[in-house]
């Protein structure tokens, strides 16, 4: 029986359609499923080890899914990506849906908040599936999917290089599945949106005698960055636009590859949202904000601080300085300091650049041709000796530069990728870079590549 009962599951899970089971009977067989498989991610989340384990990834699995009533008639389940509900007389209004695997127990969250109205809208903050991922299986019949413009060619070309984007996040976060789902209610994308949001141009959504507007806003989470604002209630519902955390300095750039985000449009947008004067924000990640005197002053910086970056990055381009020179010089000064947890300065400096004159900077020759500078590793090493380059390389660990070690010693690891001292100082100096991230600016994405780094080295060693 048991057996049976897991065939079917995995068959609806896939897509089947069971001729057998009403609609409503299906949807609680795929509602439990999906509630099966998400308590045996958690489960494997929570089973490993320290080393492998990110520490925020860590913290946002572990946020217990419940309802909370924001305002009257306004409710959020909380989970890894919140899933927020407006109430109306005629009907209900979903802002985000989550990460699929949550979506079971969001509903339940919700269910008496919901009760039995119709869910009429479901708006999508932005393509990313922690808040895209419950979308079908939230989705009543009737329903009409809101999303921006740029939706469906975000969504595109996401999918089409899931597999590609897949491979990074499980470097960053290695209690990922080998691969991504590809069928059923668990697979990204497949989503076609019924009401399209375009710049410039709100939607109006008001209902039951509560006024809804959709607006678009480009250049935080994507080119596909939607907010849903409340009046009369003064509350915000923000999705990803401000990352993580509020206030902080924005994730121009995305480690775990992404198309390059527009400063100029996130800088447009901000001035937007600072106009309506928020006196809550309802973020699709942690928890609302609520001070207005904070939300209004975190806005603010937010605005100047991107501003600033780009406005140096501009000059310093136009003085003839390389991108490695305005990564190390460009920094915020003190009346403009935010967290760098989600985004990093350096690397929006880098992002501004390639966004304006591309990946050529003009130095090198060998940067327009298919030949990398690792090809000549090996007549690097019979030249000089990897004993040689590796003392070298040690020389400036020893000396505070672990920068410069690294780059000797890759030279030595591509021409051999067992060499025993290389690897000890490639994990000398990843250690070295990971201390320092976690006392410094404490960037999650740094820290996530450095242990991965360094996990991996420490496996060669072992394999030695």
């Amino acid at each position: 029986m048991k057996k049976i009962l897991l065939l079917i599951g995995l068959a609806i899970i896939g897509g089947v359609a069971f001729v057998f089971f009403s609609p409503s009977a299906q949807k609680q067989l795929q509602l439990a499923a999906v509630d099966r498989i998400g308590d045996a991610a958690v489960s494997r989340m929570e089973n490993t080890s320290d080393t492998d384990r990110s520490p925020v990834a860590a913290q946002f699995i572990s946020i217990p899914i419940e309802a909370r009533e924001i305002s009257a008639g306004v409710y959020q389940a909380t989970g890894v990506g919140n899933v927020q509900l407006i109430k109306t007389s005629e009907g209900d209004v979903l802002f985000d849906t989550g990460l699929a695997l949550q979506t079971p127990k969001q509903i339940e969250a919700l269910a008496n908040a919901r009760g039995d109205a119709p869910l009429r809208y479901i708006v999508l903050s932005h393509s990313h599936a922690d808040h895209t991922g419950g979308a079908k299986l939230w989705a009543e019949k009737g329903t009409k999917l809101v999303a921006h413009a740029e939706f469906p060619e975000e969504q595109r070309y996401l999918t089409e290089l899931q597999q590609y984007f897949w491979n990074r996040n499980r470097t960053l976060f290695p209690f990922l599945g080998e691969r991504p789902p590809m069928r059923g209610p668990l697979a990204y994308g497949g989503l076609e949106p019924d009401l399209l949001v375009q710049n410039g141009a709100p939607l109006d959504l008001s209902m039951g005698g509560v006024s809804i507007e959709v607006i678009a806003a480009p250049g935080a989470e994507g080119a596909d960055n939607l907010l849903l604002w409340l009046p009369e209630k003064k509350i915000l519902f923000s999705g990803d636009f401000f990352g993580p955390l509020f206030p902080q300095f924005p994730n121009i750039f995305t480690m775990r590859g992404e198309k390059i985000r527009k400063p100029i449009e996130y800088i447009n947008s901000l001035q937007t949202v600072i106009g309506l004067q928020p006196e809550i924000i309802v973020p699709s990640h942690l928890a609302p904000q609520t001070d207005m005197a904070a939300i209004m002053d975190g806005l603010v910086k937010m605005r100047d601080a991107v501003q600033y970056v780009h406005d140096e990055t501009v000059k310093g381009m136009n003085a003839g300085k390389s991108v490695y020179d305005l990564m190390a010089e460009v920094t915020l000064p003190e009346a403009l300091s935010l967290s760098q947890e989600h985004g990093r300065v350096s690397w929006a400096v880098k992002s501004i650049w390639e966004y304006y004159a591309t990946w050529f900077h003009f130095d090198r020759t060998t940067e327009l041709y298919e030949v990398p500078a690792s090809a000549v590793a090996s007549d690097l090493v019979e030249a000089s000796g990897a004993v040689a380059i590796v003392s070298r390389a040690r020389a400036h660990f020893d000396a505070g530069r672990p920068l410069h070690a690294l780059h000797l010693v890759d030279v030595v690891l591509e021409n051999d990728p067992q060499d025993p001292p290389a690897l000890e100082l490639r994990a000398d100096a990843l250690n070295f870079l990971l201390e320092r991230a976690k006392s410094e600016l404490g960037n999650a994405y740094e820290i996530y590549w450095l242990t991965a780094r360094l996990r991996t080295t420490r496996a060669a060693i072992a394999a030695l």
